[in-house]
């Protein structure tokens, strides 16, 4: 089994090096069962909004591109994976998790889960996005998305965000990985290519993409919003 520990400042915020790092030690897991947690009292708080804010247009677009293929690197990956969501997992850090197989966070009450891109004003990439409604049960895509609410973990788990709680998630999903673990790699990987298909990515997404997303993420009006979520 590997594990791959989100650590970094403002609770393991995904910035460029952040993702990077999973990324790659995704990429050199090579199909072993893999466990994803956060360092400290949480799993990821999402990402690096500072970085976010002093970023132009290309710099924006790499940062999507590398979000997007470090989340899909998971949600395509060949074997087992688990997230044990230790603490808070929000937006970036609960899509990370959310791609996972099997999702397992904390009992404590004071976690928040949840996707609040919406609250804040951004629109979600297409390629991302379409992963996403992927993960979560299809009742509850309004309330998750257009609500853009952050949850306990006793309400994120009715809502599909996560598979089951945990006063130890780290164990609950290591038990999990050894159990599914002993499967035939090869049935594993092929069962999970059949209902994880590749997410296309057409040349309208990619204008969408370009003429909407990006722009609207530098907009004086998002800015003003992060800066409004800092000052909280």
């Amino acid at each position: 089994m590997r594990t791959i520990t989100l650590s970094g400042p403002a609770k393991n915020a995904l910035g460029t090096q952040l993702m990077q790092y999973v990324h790659d030690k995704v990429a050199a897991a090579s199909g072993e069962p893999l466990l994803l947690t956060g360092d400290g009292d949480a799993f990821s708080a999402g990402l690096n909004l500072k970085e976010v804010l002093q970023a132009d247009i290309p710099s924006m677009r790499d940062f999507h591109h590398l979000l997007e293929d470090t989340v899909a690197a998971l949600y395509h990956y060949p074997g087992p994976t688990a997230a044990a969501i230790n603490g808070h997992a929000i937006a970036g850090g609960a899509i990370l998790g959310l791609v996972c197989d099997r999702r397992i966070a904390t009992t404590n009450p004071r976690a928040r889960i949840g996707l609040n891109e919406v609250a804040l004003g951004l629109q979600f990439p297409p390629r991302l996005l379409a992963m996403v409604l992927d993960c979560i049960p299809r009742r509850h895509h309004t309330e998750v998305l257009l609500g853009a609410g952050l949850f306990g973990p006793e309400h994120a788990h009715t809502l599909g965000l996560v598979d089951a709680l945990a006063d130890d998630p780290v164990a609950a999903a290591t038990e999990w990985l050894a159990r599914v673990g002993a499967h035939p790699d090869g049935a594993y990987a092929s069962g999970k290519a059949q209902i994880r298909p590749q997410v296309p990515y057409t040349d309208e997404q990619k204008a969408y993409f370009e003429d909407v997303v990006l722009p609207g993420w530098l907009s004086d009006s998002v800015k003003t919003r992060i800066a409004g979520f800092f000052k909280k």
